[in-house]
């Protein structure tokens, strides 16, 4: 299992990367992913919608579970990935390169520090 160290992690299995616009995006880690199997089924909030972090945003499906999307920061959703609507497996395929949504931040200086790198999310899972 893979845990890129450019990226942060939520305690809820999100990666998040922020881009050179300022805009940051955001998908299921490996770990995630492989807990839930064959995904079938992505439902990525929605351009517009406002997220709050730690509070569901969306849905993923897999042959064994259904599991919500935790915000990993607030903010507003500003593009998702449409690709996935089709071809949700390719979460299974490449979990970094399968972003689901991009957002714009609302409270980075208050959140920020809630996520973790990678050597933190990689000791959070080993836990598990």
């Amino acid at each position: 299992m893979t845990t890129p160290a450019n990226l942060r992690y939520s305690d809820e299995h999100l990666w998040v990367e922020q881009t050179d616009d300022g805009q940051w995006k955001a998908g299921i880690t490996d770990y995630a992913q492989d807990l839930l199997g064959d995904i079938v089924y992505l439902e990525p909030p929605k351009v517009g919608d406002s997220i709050t972090q730690g509070e569901a945003c969306g849905l993923v499906e897999s042959v064994k579970t259904g599991s919500d999307l935790y915000a990993p920061l607030s903010g507003e959703i500003s593009e998702v990935n449409t690709v996935l609507e089709d071809a949700p497996e390719e979460i299974n395929d490449d979990p970094y390169a399968a972003w689901i949504f991009k957002f714009t931040a609302s409270d980075l200086s208050a959140e920020e520090s809630k996520l973790l790198d990678a050597e933190a999310y990689q000791a959070l899972i080993e836990d598990s």
